[in-house]
């Protein structure tokens, strides 16, 4: 069975920002399925229980499922993986972009609609998958390399450091971000 993507934006995002857009061309013009859903977001609106929600559409219908390769920015890896931990669920791989767990001091906004997604048993997720990527930065202006690091070093040894970087998104001049095609197979 040909594997499914699915990419997920980080808060204040959307599936039409960032490389999000440019990596859904890419994935369909290989004649995959792709899906990137438009999560809640703003304060009051963006939470686990919402995103939940949403996401649980996705695998009621087998969108998500062991063929499933999921890319995630910012705060939606510790999404993913709180969400794949508490449900049980088994997917192909997972490429994390700039994750971090438990980090405050962003801006108050952030810090608000971010708080529910952590999870104190992050190293659980190696249960859901064992194909996990973590990309991230020295210069992020969000989330300090610290945190990103400590993200990926709980869950992975496959890291790849893309100095200065920024927060690896439009904003830092990633509209495409060609180094995620290796992650990408029928």
């Amino acid at each position: 069975m040909k594997n499914n993507y699915l990419l997920v934006h980080g808060s204040f995002g959307s599936p039409f920002s960032n490389w999000i857009p440019w990596l859904r061309k890419e994935i369909e013009s290989k004649n995959l399925d792709v899906y990137t859903p438009d999560f809640p977001t703003g304060v009051g609106f963006q939470n686990y229980e919402n995103w939940s929600k949403l996401l649980m559409t996705y695998v009621d219908s087998n969108l998500v499922n062991e063929n499933t390769v999921i890319f995630a920015h910012s705060i939606a890896p510790v999404f993913v993986c709180k969400f794949l931990i508490e449900k049980k669920i088994k997917v192909k791989r997972l490429v994390f972009v700039c994750g971090f767990n438990h980090y405050f001091g962003i801006d108050e906004a952030y810090d608000t609609v971010n708080k529910s997604m952590y999870l104190d048993n992050l190293s659980d997720i190696k249960n859901c998958c064992d194909d996990i990527i973590c990309l991230y930065t020295d210069n992020d202006p969000y989330v300090a390399y610290e945190a990103e690091k400590e993200f990926a070093d709980t869950i992975t040894q496959n890291q790849v450091l893309i100095p200065g970087g920024g927060h690896l998104n439009s904003e830092s001049g990633y509209d495409k971000f060609y180094e995620l095609l290796k992650y990408v197979e029928e």
